[in-house]
C-alpha cells in the first residue's frame, strides 16, 4: 500500500519557560521546528534521537494530545486540531492507538484489568459484547481471559505493557503508537514484547509509529526511520540505508555511540 496516512507539513512547538535569572517575561524555548513527515499505511516508521531530541513532542502532535505553534497534521486525510473537544477527535482515536513508556503509571490501578482494556469501547461508543472482546484481545496479547476480573498491581512491568497493548488495539485501530514502550522493561521482557508488537501488527495490519532511543529495537521493527535532534529531522529514508549508510554527521554520532563488547 502507498497511501498516505499521517502527514505532517512544517511542524513547530514553542514552549514559554521562566527566566531562570532576574525578572521579566517568560523565554520562548523551541521543542520542534519545521518538521515534514510522512507516513505510509501498513509501514513502520521509528523515530530515533536523543532525550529532549522531540521525539514524544512529535507524537503527541500527531496523535492531537498538543497544539502546534505553525503547520499542519493530517491522519488519514483529515485534519487533526488538538484545540477541538474530546468528542470532535472520536474519529482519531478510532482510527488511532497508544502504548506509553511507564507499564506503572500508564494505568489506573483502581481499575480492573476488565475496565482499563475496555474503556476505548466505551468511551469511544462502540457496539458489540464488549466483554466478549477484552477477553479476546487479552489472549491476544498472551494473557489468560480470567486475568480480567484483576488489578494492575497483581501483575509483572511485562504483564502491564501487555495489558496496554490490549487497551491500544481493543478498538481496532488501523496505526499503532509506540512512546517508548520498551524503555521500562527488562532485557528479556523486552524482547518479549517486542515480539508481541511484531505479531500484531501483521496480525491487524498495522501502521506502527515507534518512538525509541534504542536503535537495535529500531532495526528490528521498522523499515522506516526518522532521526531528530534538538526539535529538528536530521534525516530519514528506509532503515537500512539510513543505519549502514548515514549522511547525517548526528546520525553518525548516534551510531558510533552504541556500546560495544569487547572481542
Amino acid at each position: 500500500m502507498s497511501d498516505t496516512v499521517i502527514r505532517a507539513r512544517g511542524l513547530s512547538r514553542d514552549y514559554l519557560t521562566p527566566r531562570t535569572r532576574g525578572f521579566g517575561r517568560a523565554e520562548r524555548t523551541a521543542g520542534l521546528t519545521d518538521v515534514d513527515l510522512s507516513v505510509t499505511a501498513g509501514s513502520s516508521v521509528g523515530i530515533i534521537g536523543e532525550s529532549g531530541s522531540g521525539k514524544s513532542t512529535l507524537v503527541r502532535l500527531l496523535l492531537g494530545l498538543d497544539v502546534p505553534s505553525a503547520g499542519s497534521v493530517e491522519v488519514e486525510g483529515r485534519a487533526v486540531d488538538g484545540r477541538g473537544s474530546a468528542r470532535s477527535l472520536h474519529w482519531l482515536r478510532r482510527a488511532t492507538g497508544i502504548v506509553f513508556q511507564d507499564p506503572y503509571a500508564s494505568l489506573d490501578p483502581r481499575m480492573s484489568v476488565e475496565r482499563i482494556v475496555g474503556e476505548p469501547l466505551w468511551a469511544l461508543g462502540i457496539d458489540g459484547d464488549r466483554r466478549a472482546r477484552v477477553r479476546e484481545v487479552l489472549e491476544q496479547v498472551g494473557l489468560d481471559a480470567d486475568m480480567a476480573a484483576r488489578f494492575p498491581h497483581e501483575f509483572s512491568g511485562g504483564q502491564r505493557q501487555r495489558i496496554a497493548l490490549a487497551r491500544a488495539i481493543v478498538h481496532r485501530p488501523r496505526i499503532l503508537v509506540g512512546d517508548e514502550p520498551l524503555s521500562a522493561l527488562d532485557v528479556t521482557v523486552r524482547a518479549q514484547i517486542l515480539r508481541l508488537i511484531s505479531r500484531l501488527r501483521a496480525e491487524e495490519q498495522l501502521t506502527l509509529v515507534l518512538v525509541s532511543h534504542d536503535i537495535g529495537v529500531v532495526q528490528s521493527i521498522c523499515d522506516q526511520v526518522v532521526v531528530m535532534k534538538d526539535g529538528r529531522i536530521v534525516e530519514q529514508g528506509p532503515t537500512e540505508k539510513v543505519l549502514l549508510q548515514p549522511q547525517a554527521a548526528y546520525t553518525r554520532q548516534l551510531l558510533a555511540s552504541i556500546p560495544t563488547l569487547p572481542a
